[in-house]
């Protein structure tokens, strides 16, 4: 790919400590991908140190979110959503995520994931950021807080979208890009079938690195670099160069994180 090509990973864990041996250098293969732009979601509390740390390291590429993940919605989740307040009340996010619902592991903390889900959208209108979505087996229950929140103002990214083309046009009409990542690589991740009927500017590149690594990497531990693959899987489906695919969803990207 082209070195003035600034591709967009939306959404990585670059603080994951399966990167420990060789953080820097696996964002350096990043970057002399065209792989220049690097968001990153919160999980709970016990990373924030980590993304710091990210940050200072590599400014200019690393912009951070903060938020408490779904599966991390424990007993504990008041105080967790405390720091999530404290934390955007002290310095600059770009977003609030990764927050939503994931009934996929375990369904028992339903009512505290949709508390927990709800209070940072309202932090996301407090702040004016946008907000990054996880949703795992629980759309209905996810579009039915959206559906009570929205705003004109509220916009945001579903993460790693894996819906029907219709829960695709209902994401969207929340004013929220679809995340776009390996699974549109994969055989079975269906997504590739009906892609090609979205408008382009509804769209944005992810790889959540560590996880889910493209087609050829699949079952390996993914990274930044690998976004490549999905953008030349993307210029395929849409009949587009690499460079216009790039170009387009690092765009979408701005629309936004405003940066």
């Amino acid at each position: 790919m082209e070195t003035n090509i600034i591709i967009t990973d939306t959404h990585t864990h670059l603080y994951s400590e399966q990167f420990d041996l060789d953080r820097d250098q696996m964002i350096q293969r990043a970057i002399d991908a065209g792989v220049s732009r690097f968001f990153i979601p919160a999980i709970d509390s016990t990373c924030t140190q980590a993304m710091f740390d990210l940050e200072k390291n590599h400014p200019g590429h690393v912009f951070l979110m903060m938020g408490l993940h779904p599966t991390y919605v424990k007993d504990n989740y008041l105080e967790e959503l405390q720091h999530v307040e404290s934390e955007l009340a002290k310095r600059k996010f770009y977003a609030v995520g990764e927050i939503g619902i994931d009934l996929f592991w375990d369904k028992t903390h339903l009512k505290e994931q949709q508390i927990a889900f709800r209070k940072q959208i309202q932090l996301a209108k407090q702040y004016k950021l946008p907000i990054v979505i996880h949703c795992r087996d629980a759309f209905d229950e996810i579009f039915q807080i959206l559906e009570e929140e929205k705003s004109p103002e509220l916009i945001g990214i579903f993460h790693c979208f894996t819906g029907t083309y219709e829960q695709a046009l209902q994401a969207i009409s929340y004013n929220m890009k679809l995340g776009i990542g390996g699974v549109v690589t994969f055989k079975n991740g269906k997504i590739d079938q009906f892609l090609s009927k979205i408008e382009l500017k509804h769209l944005v590149l992810e790889t959540d690195s560590p996880y889910l690594a493209p087609i050829p990497f699949r079952r390996k531990r993914n990274e930044s670099s690998y976004l490549v693959a999905v953008v030349d899987k993307l210029a395929q489906i849409y009949s587009l160069s690499a460079i216009e695919i790039a170009a387009i969803t690092t765009e979408n990207s701005k629309v936004v994180f405003g940066i």
